[in-house]
Parts: structure tokens; sequence; C-alpha cells
């Protein structure tokens, strides 16, 4: 095994190998059982490229709530029956390049040491060699490519290419909304130390004895931050603008307003889950004062994802930092289903080396069980209601959708203790060291 994870290419053949077989296997199940391995949702993205191929709107298929991008990538499913599963492929694809990125992020390490390149793909593999993150890119589910944008830009951002950086995030926005909240994290993170401009730091050492405001605002707003903060804002508006131009409203409607009064309730572990549900049973036109509650689940979420964790943790690892940010802006979401999971299982290499689930195995598996055992449970209930026709929404699916929140919300309280405390344990080369607050 040993020798397994001291090549790269053994590791990235076998990747390959393994989204090879699950795609075959996903094309013999589709001709031959009545429950489909294909996505559901990759029908909506296939049948929206169709549109763009006759020249219309991407937005006459019904349920389609992406941007425009997407349906252009997958034009050629619309070449022949034989290019169907292009997009699969493409975002297997993704997986893997995602995979390729988490390596170098690891043996670079950033400001410090990395690790070596057998310990590094050992932690990459909890992404290539994942069989569900397999499963989830070869049944037509597009996160392979929001996780080769997410990874880019955090190699990007550690490599100072604040440029890159920069157009990867405005793209990263556009493309799914939510890596919004990385922009936080980044920002605060790209102080003069960590920029490692010489002139940065001689000026910010003159004016450590200034406390006014005035020095305060120089000192924070430096190159870098700006750099990100024009790139990032330019690319974002120039593809929604440009979007907006040909697709008109219904572009931002259902790429971004969408997102803030949908009370989508199937497949949803979120434990807003029956209250959409109660929600979307009630008259549209009742007319109230008082705001939505899908509008109003976005404020813990946000204040928790966007505001708190960037501020605490952001400047002792960034890394981390965003899987935190992401695994928070997950579980409080009022929306979420499996595919969300590969929005921080790409970032888990980064921060799982260090982390108390490792130093402490028992303390790991016991997590994992739990984690394991409260989404089963909320599955069982789940199919129950929809495949049996068992009403299961109270006590059922609603304490079930409690517990899993609950687990997933001790989970993130252990990474951020383990974030915080500023000490952790570290093996690299297999050998053990203490890193001492920063």
């Amino acid at each position: 095994m040993a020798n397994f994870f001291s090549s790269p290419f053994l590791v990235f053949t076998t990747a390959i190998l393994l989204r090879i077989t699950f795609l075959f296997y996903g094309l013999w199940q589709d001709a031959n059982s009545p429950l489909k391995y294909t996505d559901i949702d990759y029908y909506v993205f296939t049948d929206a490229s169709r549109f763009v191929s006759l020249g219309h709107s991407p937005y006459d298929r019904e349920t389609y709530r992406y941007t425009p991008l997407l349906a252009w990538l997958l034009l050629p499913t619309t070449w022949s029956t034989a290019w169907f599963s292009f997009g699969k492929l493409l975002f297997a694809v993704g997986d893997v390049v995602a995979g390729w990125l988490i390596v170098l992020v690891l043996r670079d390490g950033g400001n410090e040491k990395g690790m070596s390149m057998e310990r590094a793909l050992k932690f990459a593999s909890i992404w290539l060699l994942n069989p569900i993150v397999a499963t989830i890119s070869t049944r037509g589910s597009s996160e392979g490519l929001l996780a080769v944008m997410v990874i880019a830009l955090l190699w990007a951002i550690t490599k100072k290419k604040i440029g890159l950086a920069g157009l990867l995030l405005g793209l990263g926005v556009h493309f799914k909304i939510y890596p919004f909240i990385y922009a936080p994290s980044i920002i605060w993170w790209l102080d003069d130390e960590e920029v490692g401009s010489r002139k940065f730091k001689s000026k910010s050492a003159k004016k450590r004895g200034g406390n006014g405001l005035i020095d305060l605002a120089v000192n924070f707003f430096n190159g870098p931050r700006i750099k990100l903060a024009l790139i990032s804002f330019t690319t974002f508006m120039s593809l929604n603008i440009l979007m907006y131009s040909i697709y008109g409203h219904p572009f931002l409607q259902q790429t971004f307003l969408h997102h803030i009064t949908r009370i989508d309730h199937r497949h949803n572990f979120s434990p807003y889950n029956t209250l959409l549900y109660l929600s979307s049973a009630s008259p549209t036109t009742t007319q109230s004062s008082l705001p939505k509650l899908e509008s109003l689940a976005f404020i813990p979420q946000l204040f928790l994802s966007a505001i708190v964790l960037p501020l605490l943790l952001a400047k002792k690892d960034l890394s981390s930092t965003m899987l935190v940010q992401t695994f928070a802006f997950v579980t409080f979401n009022k929306v979420c289903t499996s595919q969300y999971f590969l929005w921080y299982l790409c970032l888990l290499p980064f921060y799982l080396p260090n982390s108390s689930f490792l130093a402490n195995g028992y303390y790991g598996i016991a997590t994992l069980l739990l984690w394991v055992g409260t989404q089963a449970a909320w599955l069982q209930q789940a199919y129950n209601l929809e495949f049996l026709g068992i009403s299961t929404f109270v006590p059922g699916l609603w304490w079930a959708g409690l517990g899993f929140f609950g687990v997933n919300c001790w989970v993130l309280g252990t990474m951020v203790v383990d974030i915080g405390s500023g000490v952790r344990i570290i093996i690299w080369e297999g050998k053990d060291r203490k890193r001492g607050a920063r």
C-alpha cells in the first residue's frame, strides 16, 4: 500500500479507472433498470443545452437554475445520442483535476513546510478515490467543476497569484454563488505578513505605533487586497452583464434571485425541511406583513459562514477556514442535498492531517459513525415518505433532520476549536511536532 501511494501514476490511474467503471455501470443501469443512475439534474442541464442549440434561452427549460455557462459547456450533448454522456465525462475529469490541485496545495504547504508526495497523495485520495465523489460526478452533477474552481482559487492565493485568484473568485461566484463566502477570509488573510512584501512589512512596522483610523485603513487596504477585490468584482459583473444582455431578467431570476425564496423540501437534509414543506403548502395568495421563513434562513447562515468564522480563523489557517465556512454554509443552509457535501469534501484534505479526528482515532471513528448513522436515519424516513407514501414528516423526518443537524454542529465545533486553538499536532514525514500559536 505504501508503494501505491508513493506513485502519482498509480493513484491517478486508479481514480480515472474508478470513474470510468461508474460511468459504464451507469449506462448499463439506465438501460436495464427502472431506477435510473443518471441524476435528474443532468437531464435539466442537457435539455437546457438543447434549447441553446436551437437558438433559445436555457431558461426555457423549467427548473434550470444555473448560469448559462453550464448549458454552453454541455452543447456537445446535443450533437447526437452518442454524445449524451459528454457532460458526465467532463464532470469526472473535473474531479481528477481537482484532486491534482489538492496534491499541489498539500505539497506546497503555503508558508509552511509541505507534505511529502506519498502523504499528500494519501490525503488527496479522500477526494480522488472516494466512491461517493465518483458516483455523484458520473451521475451528472456538476460539483466537480466547482471543486476545480475552489481548489484552484486556494492554490492561486497560496502562490500569491492575486490576479488569477481574482478571476477564479469572480467566476466561481457567478457559477454557483456560495464561493463568495471565501472573499472575507482571503481578504482578511492577505495582510502584509502573508503577502510577504518587504515594502509592506517595513511600512507596517513603522505604523505599528499609531492607532489612528487612517493608519489602520492604510495598513488594511494593501495592494493585493485591492487587486483581488477589483478583479473578482469586475469578472463577476462582466459575466453577469454579458448573460443579462443575452437572456434578460430570466437569467437574474433563475440564477440568483430564485435562491432567496426557494422552498425545495424534497431530498433536503436541512432542519428547515418540514417548515419549507408547510410553507410550500400554504396558499400563495396569503398576504402577510411578516417576512417568510425562506427569506430569513440566510441570516444565521451568512452571519456564521461569511462574517464570524473568517474574522476568527482566517489568519490562523486559510485552507481550513474555507473548509469550516463551507461546512457551516451547508449545515445551516435551508436546502441541503448530498451533492452539497462535495462542496466541503474537496477541502477536507487540508484540515484533516492536523485534526482531532485523526489525532484521536476513536473520536474520529465515533464521529464518522454518528454522521453516517444520523444521515441513514433521515434517508430511511425519506424512503418511507417518497417511495412508500407513508407520512413521516412528524415526528420521524423532523427528528431525523434535527439529529443530523446536531451531529454536523458537533463536527463544526470540533473543527473550529482545532483551528482556533493555534496549537495543533502536525504529522509530516512520520514525525510529530507541535505548532505554536500564530
